[in-house]
């Protein structure tokens, strides 16, 4: 093997289009760039997303996501979460001091993810779906209305 007879793999190297080598060719006189305007120019550019002046669009549309102030304060907990905490009373404040949630929530939310393997009381404070109503029912515990 010498180096004079190596080529690269075959379609790897496109030849490039040869331009302005007259009428017959197809990319004769304007080599394809048009008539007259910026762009038919060498060094005539202008940046990308420029809209001729207008407001480009990266620019019209909003700059921040939306965030619902509400997500802030409320919280879900699974009712698997539960079976970790030691009092067998769980409301708001359990559930602080435990580090299930986090200091800033105001409303819990008990979802039915999970078994549960002890019998707990569930405070008023705390919002349970129908179905962990029934898991912790069923399982001996009780969820006590205001």
């Amino acid at each position: 093997m010498r180096l004079n007879k190596l080529s690269g793999a075959p379609g790897s190297k496109p030849v490039s289009k040869r331009l302005g080598r007259g009428i017959g060719s197809g990319v004769g006189k304007t080599c394809g760039r048009g008539h007259k305007g910026q762009k038919s120019r060498s060094g005539g550019y202008h940046k990308t997303g420029f809209e001729g002046g207008q407001m480009p669009l990266q620019r019209r549309i909003p700059k921040f996501g939306f965030t619902s102030k509400k997500s802030l304060y409320v919280c879900e907990v699974r009712l698997n979460e539960l079976n970790d905490l030691g009092p067998d009373i769980i409301n708001l404040d359990v559930l602080k001091r435990q580090g299930v949630i986090t200091n800033n929530i105001r409303k819990v939310r008990i979802i039915a993810s999970g078994k549960i393997k002890k019998a707990i009381t569930v405070s008023a404070s705390l919002h349970c779906t129908r179905g962990s109503r029934r898991i912790i029912e069923s399982s001996g515990g009780k969820v006590v209305e205001l």
